[in-house]
């Protein structure tokens, strides 16, 4: 007959199990992903290599729903505006198309600045803190003006010119935001935060270098594997929000409600 402590070791292997495998599927679902994005960079098929783009997200979700039962508003809008700009990258010809996906990227960029504002209630202020970030917020800000001008003068459309400075302007907003709670929690959920927002940052820069400086199909491919990583720690925060859980305590506790973390992101 099985004590109590024997139940809880039990229970506890197969959550290890569980968790293991999980991740290890996850992660292979990343790798595929990359590699499908890579055959199509050699196989110089534009259209297969914009149609991979709009999968990222519905094959992330599959994995979420593997190990949560639930979405916030602000998380699930995201995913919505992220998921239409990626269907938008299959048609990146005309220039009302690039700007209707500069809107949807920096509409998902303001669901991701809504789920992080909230934890700066949580930070005490710092002074040496706060005048680090004050400089690197001022730096940054600076080299966007300057890069700002450069593409005034290079690109006729200066709607796409006004889109680039408003998207720009909330990654770093959201970057400065994101530096600052991991500055003062230093906790993983912090840094899988941060470490996204760098991502989607990086992939977002690639992504203009490519429209309106120089084509590459290698910057294409880093462009798309920067903002595959991106989606995928981003991910990894929000199930990193609940406890895992076994597939047996999955189907039991399929009503429960999470913490309040969780269904805000």
């Amino acid at each position: 007959m099985l004590t109590i402590f024997d139940d809880l070791l039990i229970t506890t292997i197969m959550e290890s199990l569980y968790k293991f495998a999980y991740d290890k599927a996850f992660l292979g679902a990343l790798i595929l992903l990359i590699a499908i994005n890579v055959i199509a960079v050699f196989l110089e098929d534009s259209f297969f290599m914009k149609s991979v783009m709009p999968l990222f997200i519905p094959v992330f979700l599959i994995f979420f729903f593997m190990k949560r039962n639930t979405l916030g508003i602000v998380f699930i809008s995201f995913l919505l505006f992220s998921f239409l700009g990626d269907i938008t990258t299959m048609f990146l010809y005309e220039e009302h198309i690039i700007e209707i996906s500069s809107i949807l990227y920096a509409a998902s960029y303001i669901c991701l600045l809504v789920m992080v504002v909230p934890k700066l209630k949580l930070i005490k202020p710092n002074l040496v803190i706060t005048a680090y970030l004050l400089i690197v917020l001022s730096i940054t800000l600076y080299f966007l003006f300057v890069i700002y001008g450069l593409l005034q003068a290079v690109v006729p459309n200066s709607n796409e010119v006004l889109l680039f400075g408003v998207k720009s302007l909330v990654l770093i907003i959201l970057g400065f935001v994101s530096f600052t709670v991991y500055l003062s929690t230093q906790s993983k959920q912090s840094a899988l935060f941060l470490t996204s927002i760098i991502f989607f940052g990086l992939s977002s820069i690639l992504n203009y270098v490519n429209l309106y400086y120089l084509y590459d199909w290698s910057f294409e491919l880093l462009h798309k594997l920067l903002y595959a990583i991106a989606l995928f720690v981003m991910f990894s925060y929000v199930m990193d929000l609940g406890l895992t859980r076994t597939p047996k305590q999955f189907r039991l506790n399929q009503n429960n409600r999470y913490s309040s973390d969780a269904v805000l992101s």
